[in-house]
């Protein structure tokens, strides 16, 4: 097991093009670290400079105190398990899982040992003759898994593993590998786009934007406090209403900025809370999801010059989403109060890039 540190690393194409912006980062021991944020963002080329399978423009990876940067991929201690598991298609699950040991030329007796430890570990026994083409993808999955078990790494390095797969065998092996890893007690850096995985998954979430580092902390602590409108319309699903402050009747930083609060935090209600948010809203849409339900609002007293523009994912200017429990709800057409007490609301930047405590 080791640290992972990353200090000012940088990645620049030729033409210009900056990936990684000057990104530092300590993963501790044994600790498992994801790397969130939408498509574009760097995050697989980072993880890729960590395994060396991208050269980095400046700055230093560290790994169980090495610096990695002229190391090969193979020298570097690491396991990588892949989005497409990149199994022979020819070879057993047994073979699969011992490649790597056998180019290593270890012994076969440990190979046998190593391999049937990890089958154990992923319940893969009664699979370890067969080919991939056999397999579920949840199997091919655990082989990939296994295949970087049996070589006992430092570090697990893991490129958006589960989006191949359907999403109940996606929740059912997101809780497999969290278990694996907390056995094992091995460093691990996980890629995913998704942020729901993201957040149950990790120990350290680090919200990725444009190359950056957008926020990084346990991952409660990023829900409860984003450091940013982009962290909290990323974070939370259903994502987080984003309002002028102007526009929301609350009283904070002289007018200016923009407010949050998340659709579970508003109660339809009469009352305002002293100090608190009132939303008069027209009830456009609902979707009733089982145990709850979404209701999709528009503002009565949306400003005509709204500050918050929407990016894919996030709700349009003046529309409000309120999310109330059980299966009854308003009917479409109809007006209604949502509410919500000051401790739950956020306030930020009129540029949306830093928090404001209100």
């Amino acid at each position: 097991m080791a640290n992972v540190t990353l200090s000012d690393v940088r990645k620049t194409y030729a033409g210009g093009f900056e990936a990684i912006k000057g990104i530092s980062l300590d993963v501790g021991d044994g600790q498992f670290c994801v790397l969130v944020g939408p498509s574009g963002c760097g995050k697989s080329t980072l993880l890729r400079m960590i395994a060396g399978l991208e050269t980095t423009t400046s700055g230093a990876i560290d790994i169980g105190g090495r610096v990695v940067n002229e190391i090969e991929p193979a020298e570097r201690d690491i396991a990588m398990v892949f989005q497409n598991y990149a199994l022979y298609p020819h070879m057993s699950v047994y073979n699969n899982m011992a490649y790597g040991l056998r180019n290593r030329r270890m012994a076969e007796s440990e190979i046998d040992t190593r391999v049937n430890e990890a089958a154990k570990i992923l319940e893969l026994g009664a699979l370890l003759q067969r080919k991939p083409r056999q397999l579920s993808g949840g199997q091919r999955q655990r082989v990939a898994m296994g295949r970087a078990i049996v070589r006992q790494p430092k570090v697990f390095l893991f490129d958006e593993p589960l989006s191949n797969l359907d999403a109940k065998l996606r929740i059912a092996m997101r809780v497999e590998i969290r278990k694996l890893q907390r056995r094992l007690k091995t460093t691990s850096i996980y890629v995913t786009h998704d942020q729901l995985e993201a957040m149950t998954l990790a120990d350290i979430l680090v919200v990725m934007n444009g190359g950056q580092v957008e926020q990084l902390g346990n991952p409660l602590a990023v829900y409860r406090k984003p450091a940013t409108t982009f962290v909290a319309s990323f974070i939370g699903a259903p994502p987080m209403n984003l309002m002028p402050l102007r526009d929301a009747g609350v009283q904070a930083n002289g007018g200016d900025g923009i407010l949050g609060v998340r659709p579970e935090d508003l109660v339809i209600a009469g009352d305002t809370p002293a100090g608190g948010l009132a939303l008069d809203l027209t009830v456009e849409a609902i979707e009733r999801v089982g145990a709850e339900t979404y209701l999709y609002g528009l503002r009565s007293q949306a400003g005509d010059t709204p500050t918050v523009s929407a990016r894919p994912g996030e709700l349009p200017p003046g529309e409000v989403l309120v999310r109330i429990p059980g299966q009854d709800a308003p009917a479409i057409g109809q007006r209604i109060r949502a509410v919500a007490p000051r401790e739950r609301l956020h306030l930020f930047s009129a540029d949306g890039r830093s928090r404001i405590e209100l």
